[in-house]
């Protein structure tokens, strides 16, 4: 089993398998609007820019499960990123990464990587908020906050998983790698 076995909704409820981006690197991550993370789009969609033409395809799945930074509906955060941020990667439907109501992409995700802490002094702030939302943090691979990202090789393997703390420069090294 891999990513490819997988089907998402587009921001506009419609189906697609993830198999259509079999034989390109994938990022796939969790965002919000409301999040101090979220000025990393700036940085994705630079990434994006710079290795699309490589193989690159970002994918990018608004979640509004960690302190509800993520309002709105899909337009109205598509309308957002882009107006904002200029991001012309694949946005999808909102979604839950976490709990009884995750999509199954995320329970594979989750189920098959490991969280390996926080680092930076980010990481030090994040750690006390998310031990208050789930206490055994450490020990589950649980999505822990928003901008969670998932390195996906070009044969729909999972090569890593990024905190949102790690730093952009260190993500667009681990995509090159893999490029």
């Amino acid at each position: 089993m891999n990513v490819y076995d997988f089907t998402v909704k587009t921001r506009k409820g419609e189906e697609v398998p993830l198999s259509n981006y079999k034989g390109q690197v994938l990022l796939i991550v969790n965002t919000a609007t409301g999040c101090g993370f979220t000025p990393q789009y700036k940085e994705l969609q630079e990434i994006y820019d710079a290795d699309h033409d490589k193989g690159l395809e970002i994918l990018d799945f608004p979640c509004n499960q960690f302190a509800d930074q993520a309002p709105g509906t899909d337009e109205e955060i598509h309308t957002f990123c882009t107006g904002r941020f200029g991001i012309t990667f694949p946005q999808f439907a909102k979604i839950d990464v976490n709990g009884e109501n995750a999509i199954p992409l995320y329970q594979y995700l989750t189920a098959n990587t490991s969280f390996d802490g926080f680092g930076g002094p980010m990481g030090l702030l994040l750690s006390g908020v998310v031990k208050k939302m789930d206490k055994d943090y450490k020990n589950n691979g649980n999505i822990k906050w928003n901008f969670t990202k998932f390195l996906i090789d070009r044969e729909g393997n999972i090569v890593c998983r990024m905190e949102p703390t790690m730093s952009m420069d260190k993500v667009r090294e681990a995509v090159e790698k893999v490029l």
